[in-house]
């Protein structure tokens, strides 16, 4: 009889062609999926394959998204699109998404990543795969040069931090508090480059697109991977992404009496979290916070401008206005959720509060587009808040859920959004 297997183990053991794997074991993986961008991929890699004469494993199993320098503003962005842009047709890739919004929302709603896989990624924030039960990390320049050569890579086989919420979440309380509120208790290495796995009634009445932040942030617990076995809610989401293949939900999922170091979590205790500059680990209930006086709000990134997050926000400014000298941005995830956005008429919603709405792509999260003035106070949806992340050295970035953003935005001052709904 074979140990049980975590999850983690199992997408290792399937990739290397093994039945299982044991914790701290290396082995070579077969990779089903390499992913990167403007910023990450072409203009780095395409000297380093010239200058070896090297051609791609499989054209087919790449993706290329541009998301990080568009719309271009400069000399210098154009150039790094351009490079792109003139790579992906000269390697006749094709799965190439411009300017269509965030690699980490449009990569999914796309069906790219399944149940099973095995992938990497060319940005930190590539583990939000794991929300479907893929193994998906994010790696650098040269180990991406010989994935896109070879299609293989080397992975130790991780410990496993079983991450269990149990309850179920109050109404005003998302994912990205979760995630705020485990990063405070751990601090930004709680991960120990392990694997990070979600589990419990909380996690499995998320949606997929909440699973997404969850998985995105395990990044800044400091793990490879955050994991989630995929259910019901995993199938419908690729269903309707238009993934055919079958799915089995049986294999991929922790055996019980697997290895793994177990944290518990009370989701219907957890109260609406901020993080205060310059660290996601800096995260407190947002009561802590007292009055802090803010100039610009930001609805924007991977974790914070998805469909869901739209709709968070404008359930908080619907029949609202921004506080006198207020700034809000908003600036969604992908097209593919605007359009949604703008059909349901959360777009309007936002523009009637006050709301400037950006352009579909990473914009003033990776620091581009000069978007956040410097000296402000912000209030941000975005991942991370390190000093001069998003473009101002002088900026103060604090983190929070969509719906504590809005009902700041509102108040002009950090506030609990559970204030702000019916």
């Amino acid at each position: 009889m074979a140990e049980p297997q975590t999850l983690a183990q199992k997408l290792i053991a399937a990739a290397c062609g093994r039945a299982c794997v044991a914790e701290g074991e290396i082995v070579t993986c077969a990779v089903d999926l390499a992913m990167f961008h403007d910023s990450s991929g072409p203009r780095r890699l395409q000297p380093m394959l010239q200058e070896l004469g090297a051609t791609l494993w499989d054209p087919s199993r790449i993706v290329l998204v541009i998301d990080h320098y568009v719309p271009e503003s400069d000399d210098e962005s154009r150039r790094i699109v351009r490079i792109a842009r003139d790579w992906a047709a000269e390697q006749q890739l094709p799965n190439v998404y411009d300017s269509l919004g965030i690699c980490h929302v449009v990569v999914p709603q796309h069906g790219h990543i399944r149940p099973g896989m095995f992938c990497v990624g060319g940005d930190s924030h590539s583990p939000t795969g794991g929300a479907f039960g893929a193994y998906m990390f994010g790696i650098g320049s040269t180990e991406m040069l010989g994935v896109a050569v070879t299609g293989q890579i080397w992975v130790k086989v991780p410990q496993t931090l079983m991450m269990r919420w149990n309850g179920r979440l109050s109404a005003g309380v998302t994912a990205k508090d979760m995630m705020l509120h485990m990063i405070g208790r751990y601090g930004m290495n709680g991960g120990r480059y392990q694997a990070v796995e979600f589990c419990g009634e909380a996690v499995r009445a998320l949606s997929m697109q909440e699973r997404m932040t969850l998985s995105n942030m395990s990044a800044e617990l400091g793990s490879q991977v955050g994991l989630i076995a995929p259910d019901a809610t995993t199938v419908a989401y690729l269903r309707e992404a238009g993934v055919t293949d079958e799915i089995d939900l049986a294999r991929w999922r922790s055996d019980e009496g697997a290895q793994a170091e177990w944290h518990e979590f009370d989701a219907a205790a957890l109260a609406p979290q901020v993080a205060a500059p310059h660290s996601p680990a800096n995260a407190r209930d947002v009561d802590q916070y007292g009055d802090v006086p803010l100039q610009v709000a930001y609805i924007g990134a991977c974790t914070g401008a998805k469909l869901e997050d739209l709709r968070a926000a404008a359930s908080v400014l619907r029949g609202r206005r921004l506080a006198a000298g207020m700034r809000l941005m908003v600036a969604p995830a992908s097209q593919q959720d605007q359009r949604q956005a703008e059909a349901e008429g959360v777009m309007q919603t936002l523009r009637e509060a006050g709301a400037d709405v950006l352009a579909t792509s990473c914009g003033a999260c990776a620091g581009y587009g000069g978007s956040i003035p410097d000296g402000a106070s912000v209030i941000a949806t975005t991942a991370r808040n390190f000093k001069g992340r998003m473009g101002s050295e002088t900026a103060q970035v604090y983190l929070a859920s969509p719906y504590t953003v809005a009902a700041s935005a509102v108040a002009g001052r950090i506030v609990d959004p559970r204030e702000f709904m019916a």
